[in-house]
């Protein structure tokens, strides 16, 4: 027997508009959007429906496992923990982020990160968890043992996107070395001397790995059909590199150059959704609101906080920056399609019936007042 489902009374958040009426759900799937009430079905009091949200980007597994230095936690329970986190934030599709190529940021090592993907792969095929779970290779290629991590995870039925990424001093997200001086000094807690000699090594290592690593993982990416994104551009060389390697996404640019480059190359752009909400980059790097002023911003990503993306997504709304369906596009449909997930990211018929209610008073946060996925309700 088919299974039904109908929400009534409720501002429907379309791609282009905000329509006040019904949804029907049918087995998983939009089957109708209707304007008005309907005579049966849960009546929403007028709160907004909303496609569930597409997370292409967050670190946040790390912390559930290593929640303390030197504390480790049951993966199958991290992962239960974070998924409750994700789903409850109206998440309902992720790309959860495991680094591959330690560069000694961390004191998680190779083996825990292909367990945490193997862990992700098995939770998904037991029908375990709230959201759907992919996986997202951050590739740290300063690393020299990167690719040989790369390939014992690349077969990893969950991998869908590649981020090329280079972490050491001078480059990149951290060009200007005072920044990052003040964030891995007081990130590691290291002496002068020791952040000096930190410094060096990090440096020495990129000269020597990072240009042949990227070229071997794109390699690897196109053999396997795992998209790809650039990481921290901040030139147009670095834009140029990217393109040359085939890459389809710019994950935060660090310089409105870049940005605007990327996205006349036809790279879809992803910033931070923290950004937005604080009003500028923790690093000292350029602003998502100004990329959306030129007309260079295509996803918000959660990164560090997965409720960030509907604050950002409200707070646009809100201070008149974008109408609500323009700030939904971009955790939603955008990175749906970026990351060639053509099934949802929009309320429409015949769309997977990933949805979210939302209560919105001025001023406050959103409120998550419900969160079904597949047309069933997991927050």
């Amino acid at each position: 027997m088919s299974h039904e489902t109908v929400f009534s009374n409720c501002s429907i958040v379309l791609p282009d508009r905000i329509l006040n009426g019904s949804v029907m759900v049918r087995d998983g799937y939009i089957d109708d959007i209707s304007p008005g009430r309907s005579a049966s079905g849960m009546d929403l009091d007028g709160d907004y429906l909303i496609p569930g949200c597409v997370e292409l980007h967050t670190d946040h597994l790390e912390t559930h496992f290593q929640p303390r230095p030197k504390v480790r936690w049951n993966m199958d329970a991290a992962l239960q923990a974070h998924d409750g986190q994700i789903a409850t934030a109206g998440i309902t599709t992720v790309f959860d982020a495991l680094r591959v190529g330690l560069d000694g940021d961390t004191e998680l090592g190779v083996s825990d990160m292909s367990a945490m993907a193997a862990t992700i792969s098995a939770a998904n095929a037991g029908k375990r968890l709230r959201a759907e779970h992919f996986i997202h290779l951050r590739c740290e290629v300063s690393v020299s043992d990167v690719v040989d991590h790369f390939d014992e995870m690349k077969s990893n039925d969950r991998i869908r996107l590649a981020s090329l990424m280079d972490h050491a001093p001078g480059q990149r997200q951290f060009v200007n070395l005072e920044a990052y001086r003040i964030y891995y000094q007081g990130k590691k807690k290291l002496s002068d001397e020791e952040f000096a000699h930190f410094s060096e090594r990090r440096i020495a290592e990129s000269n020597a790995n990072s240009a042949r690593n990227r070229r071997r993982i794109a390699e690897r990416c196109h053999d396997q059909s795992i998209a790809m994104a650039s990481h921290d551009d901040a030139t147009a060389e670095h834009v140029a590199e990217g393109i040359e390697l085939g890459v389809a996404l710019a994950e935060f640019p660090t310089t409105i150059e870049a940005a605007l480059l990327s996205r006349e190359a036809g790279l879809q752009v992803l910033m931070g959704a923290p950004n937005v909400v604080r009003g500028g980059s923790h690093s000292g790097n350029v602003s998502a609101l100004e990329l959306l002023e030129h007309g260079a911003l295509d996803i918000l990503s959660s990164d560090y906080v997965p409720f960030s993306l509907l604050q950002a997504v409200f707070l646009l709304a809100e201070k008149g920056i974008l109408d609500l369906p323009s700030a939904v596009r971009l955790v939603s449909d955008n990175p749906a399609r970026a990351a060639k997930l053509d099934d949802r990211g929009r309320i429409e018929v015949g769309r997977r019936a990933d949805l979210v209610r939302v209560r919105a008073d001025a001023g406050l946060p959103p409120q998550v007042a419900g969160v079904w996925r597949e047309g069933r309700r997991v927050a």
